[in-house]
């Protein structure tokens, strides 16, 4: 089994933490598991909350505290760095509040491990029958338009590039896409994927078979996200600089080879 640190990006969390959830994750059924709580600059008890977690279960928790908040994409990215920086052979990151329960974590950790073909495993909130995903009117329709652009940028059928539980196996694709911060603050992991799939002038890009999207059993709109329906605009915005970059990233990467063959799609 592959040892495995995901990354939960923290900024003034101290209301919304469930210390008794993400302790659980760290033990029991999977106990290669660590986590990496990322102190993105919170102005609350925050840092004291994290710290006292990490107390509780040494080796299984870690900590680190950014200098000033510089945002979940950066959080994110830094928290992957030191992740992959500390041996994990797997790495991943999920949001704070648990929105993609613990259960559904430790599954998409068994799916990754369970399949050697794989680099990336990302859940989906598919409001299937059976399924329990508890999301707006609004914010789902608002999600599918920016689902079928972020696919087109992507030049790949990908159904749900925003939900935040996401998994990556340990690769030189994976560290030439963290190697320069993101430009988007909110659309970072349609960046993330994207640079995945493109590749990099000395690094062959990853599949598209290579990334397993999992619809989720269980999801649930929390109270108190950071991401208000006002931010949309300017997530379509950063939509538009991400793809103006991965062209750049594409021409680069076929002038030296090491780019994927891409076919339009949508969603």
């Amino acid at each position: 089994m592959l040892p495995s640190m995901l990354v939960v990006p923290c900024y003034n969390e101290a209301e919304r933490l469930d210390d008794e959830a993400l302790l659980s994750l760290v033990a029991g059924e999977i106990p290669a598991t660590r986590l990496l709580l990322v102190d993105d600059g919170s102005r609350d008890d925050t840092g004291a909350r994290l710290a006292a977690l990490a107390r509780r279960a040494p080796g299984r928790i870690e900590t680190l505290a950014l200098d000033h908040n510089s945002g979940k994409a950066e959080a994110v990215r830094q928290g992957l760095l030191q992740a992959l920086a500390r041996g994990a052979g797997v790495v991943g990151y999920f949001d704070a509040d648990l929105s993609t329960p613990v259960g559904e974590i430790r599954r998409l950790l068994g799916l990754l491990e369970g399949r050697n073909d794989v680099a990336a495993v990302i859940g989906a909130r598919i409001s299937l029958l059976g399924n329990d995903i508890q999301r707006s009117h609004t914010r789902h329709y608002l999600g599918r338009l920016f689902a079928t652009l972020a696919s087109l940028i992507l030049q790949a059928r990908v159904y749900d590039t925003q939900c935040g539980a996401k998994l990556f196996r340990r690769s030189p694709a994976l560290d030439a896409a963290l190697r320069d911060p993101f430009l988007s603050r909110w659309s970072f992991d349609v960046e993330l994927l994207g640079r995945l799939l493109v590749g990099d002038p000395s690094v062959p890009a990853i599949t598209e078979s290579q990334i397993l999207e999992v619809p989720l059993r269980q999801w649930r709109d929390v109270p108190g996200s950071k991401l208000r329906l006002t931010a949309m605009a300017g997530a379509l915005k950063e939509l538009a600089d991400i793809a103006g970059d991965l062209a750049r990233r594409r021409r680069a990467a076929a002038s030296n080879g090491t780019g994927r063959e891409t076919h339009g799609h949508t969603t």
